[in-house]
């Protein structure tokens, strides 16, 4: 069956979707959403650098995107800074019978996890157009459920779960947000978006509570923590160029005291020892630490290096600081059973191959 699909938005991952669709014999791409003055009006064939004509231009109005009737909408446009005017858009497409794919609003990668201000109206279109929602990617995502759960299925037992990233953002042409929202090429004292208190457990969170959940673990404080390094050397790269004594790369952990997401983000491959460039997600179970997964791909636009969490640092870094917040959310609180202890993690639950509670739907 063909389904007849719209693209919203065109930039470093629409692209990729957007191409994907039209190459797919499965999908009929029938809308594309730009936001850019130099992008409308465009065939969506030149919009992603493909050959020839789809008869499909990109257009801003999302009135018409949304009486297209299509069956599903991949919504990739950047969100996180613009959450309100994001819910609005997807509203309309739910509320009207279209399913929505999406990468953005990452805090509803598992939606128990999300605030009720960001999960209630979607829930609330989802009924009223009989349509589901799905939010994944890589990190939040993919890493941090489908991995740690595959390694879980081949221990006996396991203590502790820890999902690490390690990524080099240097190649990657997004200043305005993702340099921003890291701080990198800033001065040590400023404190970019991220790292607020509160931040990194809203983002990282919900992975680390869907671990809990399907192991039948009691989460009752998120804790943040991050650490800091500093260019001694200039670094040139896509992103931007960091000078002498401004931020190069991050490290950052959300967890409890059965899992954890744990990321480095580091800017150009001058920052540390770098390896190939590739994308690396380490799943490790701790009991068996012989047991590990690492998924290793090539991604066009964006350089990932592998790097182990407890490899010297380079001397081209300088160490900065240490910050640590307890974060517990109004309302975050999960009881235990009276009279029971706090159990164990244990991979002797199998969880599900496809989770109900990971897309917001009618029912």
């Amino acid at each position: 069956m063909t389904r007849r699909v719209i693209q919203f938005s065109t930039g470093h991952v629409g692209v990729h979707a957007l191409r994907s669709l039209i190459e797919r014999p499965d999908v009929e791409l029938v809308g594309v959403h730009a936001s850019s003055p130099s992008k409308l009006g465009k065939d969506a064939a030149e919009l992603c650098g493909l050959a020839g004509e789809t008869g499909v231009v990109s257009t801003d109005d999302v009135d018409a995107l949304v009486a297209l009737g299509a069956d599903c909408v991949v919504y990739t446009s950047q969100a996180e800074s613009r959450p309100q005017a994001a819910i609005e858009e997807l509203t309309a497409f739910l509320g009207a019978g279209t399913n929505v794919v999406a990468s953005s609003l990452v805090w509803l990668v598992y939606p128990p996890h999300a605030d009720a201000w960001l999960r209630e109206p979607l829930e609330a279109a989802c009924v009223r157009g009989g349509s589901t929602m799905y939010v994944n990617g890589i990190d939040p995502g993919f890493s941090g459920d489908l991995l740690p759960f595959a390694a879980l299925s081949l221990t006996e037992r396991a203590d502790t779960i820890t999902v690490q990233e390690i990524c080099d953002y240097g190649s990657y042409d997004d200043a305005e947000f993702t340099g921003v929202s890291f701080g990198f090429g800033t001065t040590p004292d400023v404190v970019p978006m991220l790292f607020l208190p509160g931040v990194l457990a809203s983002i990282w969170g919900g992975p680390v509570r869907l671990l809990a959940d399907e192991l039948g673990v009691v989460v009752d404080e998120l804790r943040e923590r991050h650490e800091t390094w500093t260019a001694v050397e200039p670094i040139d790269c896509t992103m931007m160029r960091v000078e002498p004594g401004q931020v190069a790369v991050h490290r950052i952990e959300t967890r409890n005291d059965s899992a954890s997401e744990a990321h480095e983000q580091r800017i150009g491959s001058e920052a540390l020892q770098a390896k190939d460039p590739m994308l690396a997600h380490n799943e490790h179970v701790e009991e068996h630490p012989e047991l590990g997964l690492l998924h290793l791909s090539r991604h066009s636009g964006i350089d990932f290096s592998v790097f182990p969490l407890d490899e010297p640092i380079h001397s081209a870094l300088k160490y900065h600081h240490n910050e640590i917040w307890r974060y517990r959310p109004a309302g975050s609180y999960i009881p235990a059973a009276p009279g029971s202890a706090t159990p164990r993690a244990s991979s002797s639950r199998t969880p599900p191959a496809a989770r109900a509670c990971r897309t917001l739907t009618a029912s």
